[in-house]
Order: structure tokens, then C-alpha cells, then sequence
């Protein structure tokens, strides 16, 4: 994602990304996001965005969804941190094309920072896109990575989100 310079005393438009300096942490300044954004917040919900997270986007560039971007920081009230962000994270917002590199690797990286019951949303371009990720290839990573897919939805007019967690213990 490329960001625009914070400029001071500029009015905040709806759904636009800033990039400020944030003390102790680099973070996206994101606007609220505008009225018809609900059923993007409401998606977010569904997949785990809750408010009072801390959600890390990784992957971002100029074909990422800002809309999107800005919906998840509104829902979880709280700018967006990058992938400098030095603490652990509630969700990461994975952002991946077929040409990226391997997923896999994508995948065990956003594991990382992520908290016990953490989650990540895998964004991939939708099939005829530029960069689509086919779903064998999703379906083999997530398992090798050590995750689970649990629901893949409509992200958006150009991306599907997969949302992946830890697999659960055994059950007694």
C-alpha cells in the first residue's frame, strides 16, 4: 500500500490510509471509514474482527483494497500496524499474490506475531485476477504451515479472504 503524507490541518476523508509517526510503534492513521462501509464491517466481524484488536497488515500494496484496510482498523477501533510492529497481534491481514513468493513462508511468518488465539485473514486476488492464488495451492499451504482454513468470503470486487487459525487440541 502506498500512503500519503500526513499533512497538518488536512480533513480526513473516508476510508483514506495515512501514514503518521505513531509513538513506540509504526501504525496506519486510518479515517473512519464511510456509511456504506457497514457491510464490510460486518463481513470483518464475521471473520474475527473484533473490536479492541490489534491488526497487523502484511502484503499491502497498490492493488490492496483500502476500502477493506480501512474497515478492518474501524472495527477493531484502532489504526493498523505494520509489519515492523515489534509486539504480538491479535489478527494479521495477509495480503498474497501468486507472484509474491511462497505462501507457505508468507503463511509461518504471520504466525509470528500472533497471539494464542490469534487469526489471519488471507487476502488473495479472486480467479481472473492479476495474481491469483489457486485454492490448491492455498489448500496445501495452510495445512503445511500448521493452520486451519475455516471460511473463505468475498472480500471485495477483486479479493476472497480466507480466514485461517491454529487447529484446536484434541477433544476429550
Amino acid at each position: 500500500m502506498r500512503c500519503q503524507p500526513m499533512k497538518p490541518g488536512l480533513a480526513l476523508r473516508p476510508g483514506t490510509v495515512w501514514d503518521a509517526p505513531v509513538p513506540e510503534r509504526k501504525a496506519w492513521v486510518v479515517a473512519a471509514a464511510a456509511p456504506g462501509d457497514e457491510a464490510v464491517r460486518g463481513l470483518l466481524v464475521k471473520l474475527g474482527i473484533k473490536p479492541g484488536m490489534t491488526v497487523q497488515q502484511v502484503g499491502d500494496d497498490d492493488d490492496s483494497d483500502v476500502s477493506f484496510s480501512a474497515a478492518a482498523a474501524t472495527t477493531a477501533g484502532s489504526a493498523l500496524v505494520d509489519y515492523d510492529y515489534d509486539d504480538v497481534v491479535d489478527a494479521v491481514l495477509l495480503w498474497h499474490r501468486e507472484d509474491d513468493g511462497d505462501l507457505v513462508d508468507a503463511l509461518v511468518d504471520a504466525v509470528v506475531p500472533l497471539t494464542e488465539d490469534g487469526i489471519i485473514i488471507l487476502l488473495t486476488p479472486k480467479p481472473g485476477r492479476d495474481g491469483h492464488v489457486p485454492a490448491d495451492e492455498i489448500a496445501e499451504a495452510v495445512p503445511t504451515a500448521g493452520l486451519q482454513a475455516t471460511s473463505t468470503v468475498s472480500a471485495g470486487p477483486h479479493w476472497q479472504g480466507t480466514r485461517l487459525v491454529a487447529p484446536k487440541g484434541p477433544r476429550r
